[in-house]
């Protein structure tokens, strides 16, 4: 079957997060103009997954939802088959969403005071969920490596285990794949990240929501396909269809704790904010997209994919000094505009009013992210032209650009 990746939706005035901020800022705003910021994909859902959710309603009853022996079925089977290893059955802890999982792993396996380490620039709701709970922020910056000429980033471990050594910190909250910067770690990286964190007691909290979405070439390691039995009391790990489907207003994710006592002390941690259930939608929707959704999911990455090219090769071809770092998993792309020597204000000010792009600022993934733009590649291929030939027009009447590219600056 040939899905359709060309086709945007209509998504102006159905209350879409990404959309709705975009026209609060700019109300005016053409038709023409599409928001590449929050990732969530500007495509159809798969249409199995729609399918499924018309064929549930047909019998359904909307009312208080426990997970079934299909369900649990369908997610033990994705990581089986999709990523090497077996989950058993009772690890399962279902939540709302990984972000409210993150925030409940923070609260209920460190105490107030502790330290809790994170890798900018990274995801920020990470810094978000220590800072509400009254933990502390312990910053292990991704380095860059231009070893083999084109920029990567890798972890500085000579610094995780300094601060994993403070007895101070207690928790690493890891992305794998990395979001922003595109990495997807080898098994070698994950297994120095678990040996650390073993030597020095440090629980780790893995978000792997961006798992399925893997380049050309790449190959996902999953953190529990490493991890030894010995690992399994500081190791909780958080998946979710929502990333690979475009599902996530059914707010549906599958968090895995091996271990019964960690697993304890977590449930109790939504039970005491009264959040124990997903809606009814999050168990037909994840059924039918983990058991009927494959040859949906290899279309999408081949899109993804034909994107992120055209996305590098156009920077290249117009505006050279514009960095694109490579795109190893996720589908958001990471380009350094610190070239052009504006304050992220300024960078800011530029993409909203001058390019009418909508993109997620690089600040707001740390200081370490000042300068960068995040771009959501998940649309259809004449969007992101349209987008990059709004931004091609602007840097050049702002004065940003040469007579044949790179920075005026």
């Amino acid at each position: 079957m040939h899905y359709d990746f060309q086709t945007l939706p209509q998504r102006r005035g159905t209350g879409s997060a990404k959309w709705e901020l975009m026209y609060r800022d700019q109300p005016d705003l053409g038709p023409d103009v599409v928001p590449l910021s929050v990732a969530d994909m500007e495509f159809e859902n798969p249409p199995e997954v729609k399918q499924a959710l018309r064929d549930w309603l047909d019998g359904a009853v909307m009312g208080y939802t426990d997970p079934t022996d299909e369900f649990f079925s369908a997610c033990l089977g994705w990581q089986e088959r999709r990523h090497g290893w077996t989950p058993e059955r009772e690890w399962v802890v279902t939540s709302p969403g990984v972000v409210p999982a993150i925030f409940n792993a923070v609260r209920t396996l460190t105490s107030p005071g502790d330290g809790v380490i994170v890798q900018p620039p990274v995801y920020y709701p990470f810094f978000m969920a220590v800072e509400t709970s009254g933990r502390r922020i312990v910053r292990n910056p991704l380095v860059v490596d231009r070893a083999d000429g084109a920029p990567r980033y890798r972890m500085d471990f000579d610094d995780l285990e300094r601060k994993a050594a403070d007895p101070a910190n207690t928790m690493l909250v890891l992305c794998s794949p990395h979001n922003p910067v595109g990495r997807v770690w080898t098994r070698r990286e994950l297994e120095r990240v678990l040996d650390i964190c073993a030597r020095h007691d440090v629980t780790i909290v893995a978000d792997e929501i961006h798992d399925d979405l893997i380049m050309p070439g790449v190959r996902h390691t999953a953190i529990m396909s490493v991890a030894r039995p010995a690992d399994w009391p500081r190791l909780v790990v958080c998946t979710a269809p929502s990333k690979t489907f475009n599902i996530a207003g059914c707010q549906a994710s599958v968090n895995y704790v091996p271990d019964a006592n960690v697993r304890e002390r977590f449930v109790r941690g939504f039970r005491d904010v009264a959040s124990t259930e997903l809606n009814c939608f999050a168990y037909p929707a994840t059924i039918a997209a983990y058991t009927r959704c494959d040859e949906w999911l290899g279309q999408l990455l081949g899109v993804i994919w034909s994107n992120y090219q055209m996305l590098r090769d156009f920077m290249r071809e117009h505006m050279p000094e514009v960095e694109v770092y490579p795109l190893e998993g996720t589908y958001l792309a990471w380009a350094d505009f610190g070239a052009w020597g504006l304050t992220p204000q300024e960078l800011e000010r530029f993409m909203h009013k001058d390019a009418q792009l909508y993109l997620d600022e690089g600040h707001v993934f740390g200081s370490e992210g000042d300068g960068f733009e995040r771009f959501n590649l998940a649309c259809p291929e004449h969007v992101l032209r349209s987008a990059l030939e709004r931004l091609n027009a602007a840097a050049r009447n702002a004065g940003l650009l040469g007579p044949n590219g790179g920075s005026q600056k």
